[in-house]
């Protein structure tokens, strides 16, 4: 009886290492699967967009993104997107999402389905560096299981087929959690440079990533082993001028057009307006926005606008501050599908998510929050740096707390969901080989 178990548990570990390899797997043979997976992975995702995402609700933000591509691309730069009618001009967003979408626009004419395909193919992107995260932080077996998780994720996938900046801003998180890796095993100036480039990718689709810089590079400096303090010292030094020199075109540009000073969008303002108001302190939306909480202004320049809207946003505060404790709570519940998830389903139908994708990507979710935390312990139990795939997570829930509740805002976040739980996977597939 012993003897039939052994022979099956051989079976199901050599079925496993032959789909997904082993943990001394050669370069090519890793560099191969991988390949198969992202092919896979686009056809699913090509697939998604021609039969549901192109039919979907389009939002203000997809009107505001392909209209400044469509600007750019006819020449006009970047000038007030003619469809976003609601816009004060650019800079209402970071630009990083209408640049990558003007080639598409260019070529096609603007052909919805080729933009489409063009944030499909960034996904792609997420899902090769996943894998490549995996292979760094685990060996090549993880970082096959991660890719594969990712693939059919469907809390990535849901969001490659709209015109929104979440599937390069996770593109941008996981490419910074790769070069971090790297600068831990070997810290050269060049790991640093690509590691502050990267983090400039991730600011300019995504303002809040700019937190980054002090809670994932910084502190991986300071972890690193066997270097000298000016060592260290140089590699922050190197990392920030390089980030800072990726965002200092964007950001000449804006303080050259407004005139309040604005840090990579002056959206912030509006954001903290609709999160800080009656309807959003209580009741069933609590933790969430509301358009119509935004006061009406005065003024008619867009950083003077923001400003208004944040002070009014502040003063609400201010005088809520006993309310302000469980209204944080709720919205980091809400990022974290913790708190009426099936609400947030149908806020992200209104984005163009279908509710069946919200909720198979619910429900994944959950299984998944199990082998995140197993893979954390088993990564802390291996000694293998925890920071770099924490830190997404640190930045998520102070983004909710600061701003509001949404599960989008979750996607920089999924990329060290995924990984961690391939790596308890990994860790159970050699379990079951050892016995």
């Amino acid at each position: 009886m012993r003897q039939r178990a052994d022979t099956r548990g051989e079976r199901l570990e050599r079925l496993l290492s032959g789909a997904f390899g082993n943990s001394t797997v050669s370069a090519r043979r890793f560099a191969v699967c991988l390949a198969i997976i992202a092919t896979a992975a686009f056809a699913g995702r090509a697939v998604y967009v021609l039969m549901v995402a192109q039919d979907q609700t389009t939002s203000y933000d997809e009107v505001y993104y392909r209209g400044e591509a469509s600007n750019i691309a006819d020449g006009r730069g970047f000038e007030l997107p003619h469809l976003a009618v609601l816009a004060l001009g650019s800079g209402e967003h970071p630009p990083l999402t209408a640049v990558m979408l003007v080639p598409a626009a260019w070529l096609s004419d603007d052909n919805e389905l080729a933009l489409r395909l063009t944030v499909a193919l960034a996904g792609i992107g997420v899902v090769v560096l996943i894998g490549l995260i995996g292979r760094e932080a685990a060996g090549p077996r993880a970082g096959l299981v991660a890719a594969g998780v990712a693939a059919v994720y469907p809390n990535l996938w849901m969001n490659d087929g709209l015109l929104m900046p979440e599937a390069l801003a996770t593109l941008a998180t996981a490419a910074a959690i790769l070069f971090t890796y790297r600068l831990i095993r070997h810290p050269t100036w060049m790991n640093a440079a690509g590691a502050g480039a990267v983090c400039a990718v991730a600011m300019l689709s995504r303002a809040e990533l700019a937190l980054l810089v002090p809670l994932l590079v910084v502190p991986t400096a300071l972890m690193i082993k066997g270097l000298t303090r000016a060592r260290r010292v140089g590699i922050v030094a190197v990392f920030v001028i390089t980030a800072g020199l990726a965002v200092a075109p964007w950001e000449a540009y804006l303080l050259s057009r407004y005139e309040r000073p604005v840090f990579l969008s002056y959206g912030g303002g509006g954001a903290l307006a609709g999160a800080n108001c009656e309807a959003t302190y209580s009741g069933p939306l609590i933790g969430s926005w509301v358009g119509l909480c935004k006061p009406n202004t005065k003024a008619q320049e867009a950083s003077l606008v923001a400003d208004e809207k944040r002070s009014a946003a502040l003063r609400y505060m201010s005088d809520h501050l006993d309310r302000l404790p469980l209204v944080i709570t709720a919205r980091v519940a809400r990022t974290w599908s913790v708190y009426r998830p099936f609400q947030m389903a149908k806020f992200s139908e209104a984005e163009g998510r279908p509710r069946w994708a919200s909720f198979a990507g619910f429900g994944t979710y959950c299984v998944l929050v199990g082998f995140t935390i197993a893979g954390a312990v088993t990564m802390r139990r291996r000694r293998i740096a925890l920071v770099p795939l924490l830190a997404p997570v640190a930045i998520v829930t102070l983004v909710a707390a600061g701003f509001y509740g949404l599960v989008r805002f979750r996607a920089p976040a999924e990329v060290s969901i995924v990984v961690l739980a391939a790596v308890a996977f990994d860790n159970a597939l050699a379990r079951i080989g050892s016995h």
